[in-house]
């Protein structure tokens, strides 16, 4: 309350103001007013320059971690970092909060994301990162939906060299963010499987199913992971799973069960799963509108949000010549970014749907 009365904040160092901010929000003691002032103080001073690399950092991690989002000084943040020459002053530990911190806020800034994976892109300094500063780096870019492949390339090849550094939370994460982004990199998944199998006591709730989904996506198989210890830890700990966490565990079981021919979760699990899947209701986009009056103008009779036997709905139903086909209108919300690359869950229904439930997909 003594800093937001005071008329003037020009002597506070940006280091002072950072400290400041970063230890509400580490206490987690909320105060929108104090983090205005602050924020105000720093877009209206044009003081940016006078910043050191972890100033930015504890600013930007702050807002974001105390839930107060401020977008103008993220964006005078992120422009100024842009506008840098280089990034050599900045350590992993500092890039890797800056980037968190825009992907937790939802705050996207593509060109500063773009800027940070170039610089780790060109780094010969790998070493220097730690599991959590890997893990925290490509979550924010699947979390911020910002496709860089190079950057994903190079940090697989540094974590697969230092897999047994990583705790569970890490290889969550990380597996979580390759498949999020339809990067399904062989060799990565199946160098974590023994350190993924050995954290399998340590998980919580969201890291099992985060994990479970992962593999589902990229395809490869882990019996020394997903076994029965594996399922009883699912139903030790069935009590605590959300309804996505329950969303993706099914997911799992359908690959374990009908694609892999194996084991997978006890019926009345199962079947929690299953209804957890099913619970969101469908929504249907102008251009699926658009498809369906297509449809039935060439004389078909579609079938709209058709749910199937796996779970999954269908967009549009149609029978051609006898034969049933599916029709999934994948508008730009099933693609990564701006670009082609499909999400995890198109290329989980796009595999699935045809051998379980029998029928053909055609993608418009």
């Amino acid at each position: 309350n003594h800093i937001v009365a005071s008329d003037s904040l020009d002597r506070f160092y940006p280091q002072a103001l950072s400290n400041i901010v970063w230890a509400y929000a580490t206490a987690g003691v909320r105060h929108p007013k104090l983090f205005e002032k602050l924020a105000n103080h720093v877009v209206e001073s044009d003081s940016l320059d006078q910043f050191i690399p972890q100033d930015f950092s504890n600013t930007i991690w702050a807002y974001a971690t105390a839930g107060i989002n401020n977008p103008k000084l993220f964006g005078e943040v992120a422009n100024h970092i842009v506008k840098t020459d280089n990034l050599d002053r900045f350590d992993p530990q500092t890039l890797s909060n800056i980037v968190w911190a825009y992907a937790t806020a939802n705050v996207p800034h593509s060109k500063l994301f773009q800027k940070v994976a170039n610089h780790i892109v060109e780094s010969d300094k790998m070493d220097r990162f730690n599991s959590r500063n890997f893990s925290n780096i490509v979550w924010a870019y699947a979390t911020a939906q910002v496709s860089h492949p190079k950057m994903f390339r190079k940090v697989a090849k540094a974590v697969i060299q230092r897999k047994e550094e990583f705790d569970s939370q890490a290889v969550a994460n990380l597996l979580w963010s390759y498949t999020t982004m339809g990067i399904i990199d062989k060799q990565l998944f199946l160098s974590f499987v023994s350190t993924a199998a050995k954290l399998i006591g340590t998980y919580n709730n969201q890291d099992i199913a985060n994990i479970a989904r992962a593999y589902a996506v990229a395809g490869v198989d882990a019996p020394t992971l997903f076994n029965d210890r594996f399922i009883n830890k699912c139903v030790e700990k069935k009590d605590g799973f959300v309804i996505k966490d329950l969303s993706q565990l099914h997911q799992w079981h359908l690959w374990q069960t009908k694609e892999k021919s194996n084991s997978g979760l006890p019926v009345d699990l199962q079947e929690r799963c299953f209804n957890a899947f099913i619970s969101d209701e469908p929504t249907v986009s102008k251009l699926q509108e658009d498809v369906v009056a297509q449809l039935s103008f060439i004389g078909l009779d579609p079938k709209e949000e058709v749910l199937m036997g796996s779970g999954y709905r269908i967009d549009v139903l149609v029978e051609v010549n006898g034969k049933t086909i599916g029709v999934e209108v994948d508008g730009p919300h099933h693609f990564i970014g701006k670009g082609r690359s499909p999400l995890a869950r198109t290329i989980l229904k796009r595999r699935q749907v045809p051998p379980i439930d029998g029928i053909e997909l055609v993608s418009v």
